[in-house]
């Protein structure tokens, strides 16, 4: 009799709570079944995916960095241009880490395995559930942040401690395009549909100033790279790797902070309006 009523306190709790029909605390139990389904599975996929912008440092900063030598920092020191292209290549891994799991992973588990359909028959609300499938595509972020500012260290491209700051940074930049791509994957039905996933990310590495500075573009085609997510986390990074802050600072890391709210705003009212009919 005691547990009946104890149930019956829990839920009357749960109604009288605000957004308890979106989250029930419980994002938890996302991410300890996302962790053991990664580790069963996903070890060596988790893995592969921090070798790319490795070798792409390896390439371009060491073989094409000997013919370039040194460029202008965002401080407007010469620096080489391996640590030129180091900070933008950590974004791209922390935005192809945070990307992967947020759209594939999420595609597969809504569309064919149904698992938030599921997941959302229980106690769970769809905000639980954007949590626990974000928290885990910032896990890999922050991995793929971690080792690759160690590969930066050892290749002596840290000149100053305040470039530790950018493995912290890469998972808020990690949030954001998580956030923001399980959102737009709740729309997608098809495989075809989620190539253009891949039609999106590829540009976005080439032309937000990964490789070479805006300036070597039109005014028109820059205007354009400065609305682009990336080149605002590449731009971020470069400026804490040199310790060189400016108002544009804030600003990169605001657009960040709002793409994080409205991604999640977006993720949350999909997953309510597809599963809680």
């Amino acid at each position: 009799m005691s547990s009946q009523l104890s149930r019956q306190d829990y839920a009357l709790e749960g109604s009288t709570r605000p957004l308890a029909a979106l989250y029930s605390r419980n994002a938890r139990a996302v991410i300890a079944r996302g962790l053991l389904a990664t580790r069963s599975s996903n070890g060596l996929v988790l893995v592969s995916g921090f070798f790319e912008p490795v070798l792409y440092l390896l390439s371009m900063g060491i073989g094409l960095g000997a013919l370039v030598g040194d460029v202008e920092g965002p401080n407007g020191q010469p620096i080489s241009y391996a640590a030129y292209i180091a900070p933008a290549l950590l974004a791209v891994s922390a935005m192809n880490g945070a990307v992967y799991d947020s759209t594939w992973n999420v595609f597969f588990k809504m569309n064919f395995a149904k698992l938030y359909q599921g997941m959302l028959y229980t106690s769970l609300g769809p905000l639980d559930v954007a949590i626990g499938e974000i928290f885990l595509a910032l896990l890999r972020g922050a991995l793929y942040a971690a080792g690759f500012t160690t590969v930066m260290a050892l290749m002596g491209l840290l000149t100053t401690p305040v470039a530790l700051l950018m493995v912290p940074v890469s998972v808020i930049i990690a949030f954001g395009f998580a956030s923001f791509g399980m959102g737009i994957t709740s729309f997608m039905k098809t495989f075809q549909q989620m190539e253009w996933v891949n039609f999106v990310l590829l540009p976005m590495f080439l032309f937000s100033a990964t490789f070479y500075p805006l300036s070597v573009y039109p005014q028109g085609i820059q205007w354009f790279i400065q609305a682009l997510p990336l080149w605002h986390g590449v731009e971020l990074l470069r400026q804490i790797s040199v310790a060189s802050f400016s108002p544009a600072t804030l600003v990169h890391l605001g657009y960040f902070l709002l793409m994080i709210a409205v991604g999640m705003l977006l993720t949350t009212l999909r997953l309510r309006k597809l599963f809680l009919k």
